[in-house]
């Protein structure tokens, strides 16, 4: 596992200056454009808010069990996508990686913003947005980026801190497409070309997927505490 978690990230780390060449949109901006589809909706998906307040409604008015019905409606999402855009094989991954970047993106953004709705912040707030996307991370990357003062606090003190900070907006947006890009790329063309075998690709995208959303979903799930909605 550690051999194959250190090729996963030497081959997102090589490739990810090569996904702008893959899809010329793939830059940090996909991040914020991710971030606004999931709080307005897209598509057949309701903006994040109304999907969560439907599950507060469907578990009566109990924020706790409405946040985890929608970490897992979306760890579902997350593993949908992730087969879909894996079952190409080595042929296609390099033409599915940006889809599956954006795809996870997307489904992860609109997850912690419901789960942020739920615990009463305000999603048209910069800050409460910052604090959306620096759950994207990881609860271990974020720690490092902290220590190493590449980010000024974790998720919750963003989205309270006194002021906005616009200069924050770059910085996590950076780090948040990086952090897509590596492991999404390099994990799925390292087990991908591992096998070689195209539908265990799908197999593989869709357990990777919905565990890293579900992760994600806990994460913020401990990090956003409730706030007077």
């Amino acid at each position: 596992m550690g051999i194959r978690r250190n090729v996963a990230t030497r081959v997102g780390a090589s490739l990810a200056p090569r996904i702008t060449e893959l899809a010329p949109g793939l830059t940090t901006t996909f991040v914020r454009e991710a971030l606004h589809r999931a709080i307005a909706g897209v598509g057949p998906l309701p903006p994040a808010a109304d999907a969560a307040e439907k599950q507060l409604r469907e578990q009566k008015g109990d924020v706790d069990k409405a946040v985890h019905e929608v970490i897992e409606n979306h760890v579902r999402y997350a593993g949908a996508q992730g087969f879909l855009t894996n079952l190409g094989g080595v042929v296609t991954s390099a033409l599915t990686i940006p889809t599956n970047i954006t795809g996870l993106a997307l489904v992860q953004c609109r997850m912690i913003a419901g789960i942020a709705h739920l615990r009463g912040y305000d999603l048209d707030d910069p800050r409460v947005r910052n604090a959306v996307l620096t759950c994207l991370l990881g609860e271990d990357s974020v720690k490092k980026l902290v220590r190493a003062r590449k980010l000024p606090a974790p998720p919750m003190a963003l989205a309270t801190a006194p002021v906005h900070d616009p200069d924050l907006d770059r910085v996590v947006s950076a780090e948040v497409a990086s952090d897509l890009i590596t492991q999404v790329a390099g994990k799925r063309l390292a087990t991908t070309v591992g096998r070689r075998v195209p539908v265990v690709g799908g197999i593989v995208g869709l357990g990777a997927d919905g565990f890293a959303t579900w992760k994600i979903g806990r994460y913020a799930d401990r990090e956003l505490l409730a706030r007077p909605r």
